[in-house]
């Protein structure tokens, strides 16, 4: 079984290197570089849990498509992956503030040795993908009978 410490810090530095990406953005470029275009970067918030049978991912994807949602799982590895595209410009619509993420996502999870790969399950309702991962047989615990003699 594969268990992935959290770390803190680590989460302290991709947001603060989203932060110096968003922040250069918007900086204007030097006059002898190239403009180029970057696409903001964003990923679901997601829930784990965990009971006796399965383990649960819940991925909120708001104002994305099922269509726009993949779903992969490879070498002990589920990846949610998709984008959220940005809506058209209408004409004598004025946009005040845009605080939204918009473009491709990706999120990759290593998954125990556990987990029944055979049997994974996913749902998409109301901007929330619902992955149901069940465990195998050999994971669930059983109880051992103890005969006094």
């Amino acid at each position: 079984m594969t268990l992935v410490r959290w770390n803190p810090s680590r989460e302290l530095e991709e947001m603060s290197d989203r932060l110096n990406r968003m922040f250069n953005r918007q900086a204007l470029p030097p006059a002898n570089a190239k403009e180029t275009m970057v696409v903001a970067d964003w990923a679901p918030s997601v829930d784990i849990s965990e009971t006796d049978g399965e383990y649960q991912i819940k991925a909120e994807i708001p104002d994305v498509k099922k269509e726009d949602v993949k779903v992969t799982l490879e070498d002990g590895v589920l990846t949610i992956q998709g984008e959220r595209k940005h809506e058209k410009e209408e004409k004598g619509k004025k946009y005040h503030r845009v605080e939204r993420s918009y473009g491709s996502f990706a999120r990759s999870f290593t998954l125990p040795d556990l987990v029944d790969e055979e049997k994974v399950k996913a749902e998409f309702k109301d901007g929330v993908l619902n992955l149901q991962l069940p465990k195998s047989e050999k994971a669930k615990p059983k109880a051992i009978e103890v005969k006094v003699g």
